[in-house]
């Protein structure tokens, strides 16, 4: 049913997986799911977003770890491939467990990020990746720096102050971040299956943008290209 929200289990964690909109706008042709994937602090949406409600077929939202209706891990441990990991519990979920079966990601701030890696990790599962605007799109430096020892106050709710941290300061070199385009072109069910429809750039992105089998289109075209 629409609204449902899904538990899965991630390791000790429980991840909240909103189920937007759980059939096809016309029962008669089916399509593929999409996965929004939110933005650093942020939460997956309640209803079907204005932008993305022209989406033939299911839409499905997943809070990260630390985030929304999911639980926290203690004392933090936050980085870009949890998440991602997160992502791999929820393609699960929506293709049934079918090798076969693709879904695609949309992904805002450090979402964008996530669904990019996605798009490399599971390449033959997901049928396009757009990459937008939003919380936690820069992340942190692209090179080595000092670690800081840090303790913060913490009481199970989210978002995580721990992810707000951590997450932030990520390390994202362009190279790691081009790597996974490479690994989408190797393995994906479309031609051009990274697609960015941001306007803010940081240095990660710009190196994806430069990427071959990578384009850029607003996000309604973008939705149109995958549908």
């Amino acid at each position: 049913m629409s609204g449902e929200i899904v538990m899965l289990r991630h390791n000790r964690i429980d991840l909240a997986l909103h189920m937007l909109r759980a059939h096809p706008i016309d029962p008669d042709r089916p399509s593929r799911p999409l996965l929004l994937l939110h933005g650093l602090g942020d939460r997956s949406p309640d209803a079907v977003p204005t932008w993305v409600a022209d989406w033939p077929g299911p839409i499905a939202a997943l809070d990260f770890t630390g985030h929304g209706a999911s639980t926290c891990p203690s004392s933090g441990g936050y980085t870009p491939e949890l998440l991602m990991a997160d992502v791999d519990h929820a393609l699960a979920h929506l293709t049934g467990g079918d090798p076969d079966t693709s879904i695609t990601v949309l992904g805002r701030g450090l979402g964008a990020y996530i669904a990019l890696q996605i798009a490399g990790a599971r390449a033959s599962q997901i049928h396009g990746a757009i990459l937008t605007d939003g919380p936690g799109l820069a992340g942190g430096p692209t090179g080595p720096t000092s670690q800081a020892v840090f303790s913060l106050p913490t009481n199970g709710t989210t978002p995580d102050p721990y992810a707000l941290v951590e997450l932030g300061r990520d390390l994202r070199p362009g190279d790691y971040a081009v790597s996974f385009v490479n690994l989408a072109n190797a393995g994906a069910p479309v031609a051009s299956p990274i697609t960015v429809a941001s306007s803010f750039h940081p240095k990660w992105l710009a190196a994806v943008v430069d990427s071959p089998g990578v384009v850029e289109a607003t996000l309604a075209d973008a939705l149109a290209s995958y549908a």
